[in-house]
């Protein structure tokens, strides 16, 4: 008769899960909710945005935060129905171009000096 071999479990080192730092806005500033991305086309880059709370405008400062973003850029670009716009009121649907991938559900804050 032969003896089987047995194996022996190996135990597989443990990963370190990094913690997410939160973004940083400048001292003195405050975030100002403007509204929340109801879709995002990864092609692109862009982001639907519903502004719910205000407005928002070319230049202004930005912080994304939803359940995988958080980040801050500056507004380079706004379009409503495929046409560039300078400034956006409360209760439109936007397009916004972002450096990275938002989710549904997303809130858009604005960084209020």
């Amino acid at each position: 008769m032969k003896k089987k071999k047995v194996k022996k479990a190996v135990k597989k080192p443990v990963k370190k899960v990094k913690k997410k730092k939160a973004t940083s806005i400048p001292a003195g500033a405050s975030l100002e909710e403007v509204g929340v991305v109801t879709h995002y086309f990864p092609k692109v880059d862009a982001a639907v945005v519903k502004l719910t709370k205000a407005g928002l405008s070319i230049g202004d400062k930005i912080v994304i935060k939803g359940h995988t973003s958080d980040f801050k850029e500056k507004v380079d670009s706004i379009q409503l129905d495929h046409e560039p716009i300078q400034n956006a009121e409360k209760d439109m649907e936007i397009g916004l171009k972002v450096k990275s991938k938002v989710r549904e559900h997303d809130v858009v804050y604005k960084i209020v000096s």
